[in-house]
């Protein structure tokens, strides 16, 4: 087995599997670089980005599998789970390989891991988009800061810069150290080095809009208003709130 390294991207995943073809790779082991590892007794095939090689496996692949197949592809890359890539390009292999569609041969262990892992990325991100809650800045920047499971910002980018197009935002994923920054026109990827007491009450003081502390008692009133407790279900609530996120939470903090 043979690891192959690559930048962590997904055109350079797809340039990774030309390259794998390409110099005959029998058993690669596909990892990214910064966090792979490698054998003391195996050289490393590092695979350099390429646009050229990545659009020509991507659309090898495309010309397989329908729009869903492909966008529930995208989703279990987008889990991270390790060792996933390895799945993928095994994914890739079979279908490119058969002559008949296979996308929803389940029977293979590789298709149906990549159905599973999509429905998980499919509701972390259903779970990002209903538990956001932005804070307002002195500089009227509304942010948020958030940790999922999965990298599922690429997911939800669009649904934000609807939603909320007339006002700027940040969110950030601590997690993997990036964000997403919408300036009224357009939403582009941001890398900030955040310190991670940021979320504590004196550190937001000092960047908290003046009003700030009026909206979110307001919400947390709204919350207690329509929270019955006599139909209260707590087991219930954490299943489809886990408490993980409830520290990024308005309604979740003490008044």
């Amino acid at each position: 087995m043979q690891t192959v390294l690559y930048d962590g991207s997904f055109p350079g995943f797809f340039a990774a599997v030309f390259e794998i073809y390409e110099y005959k790779i029998v058993e690669p082991d596909i990892q990214t670089e910064g966090s792979a590892n490698i054998s003391l007794f195996s050289t490393p095939h590092i695979s350099i980005p390429d646009k050229a090689k990545a659009l020509r496996v991507m659309k090898a692949l495309q010309d397989k599998i329908t729009v869903a197949a492909f966008g529930n592809f995208y989703r279990a890359y987008l889990s991270e789970l390790p060792g996933i890539e390895n799945v993928l390009f095994r994914y890739i292999k079979y279908v490119i390989s058969s002559k008949d569609s296979v996308e929803k041969n389940f029977a293979n262990p590789d298709v149906l891991m990549i159905q599973q892992t999509a429905h998980k990325t499919d509701r972390e991100k259903h779970r990002m988009k209903a538990f956001i809650r932005f804070q307002k800045t002195k500089d009227e920047l509304y942010y948020a800061i958030v940790q999922p499971d999965f990298n599922v910002l690429p997911l939800i980018s669009s649904h934000f810069e609807k939603r909320y197009a007339d006002q700027r935002w940040l969110i950030y994923d601590t997690r993997r150290k990036y964000g997403l920054y919408y300036d009224l026109k357009n939403v582009e990827e941001v890398n900030i080095a955040f310190n991670d007491q940021l979320q504590s009450p004196c550190a937001l003081s000092t960047i908290y809009d003046e009003k700030e502390d009026i909206y979110q008692s307001l919400w947390r009133a709204y919350f207690d208003s329509v929270n019955i407790k006599a139909r209260k279900n707590t087991k219930l609530h954490i299943q489809h709130m886990p408490k993980r996120y409830w520290r990024y939470l308005v309604e979740k903090q003490p008044g």
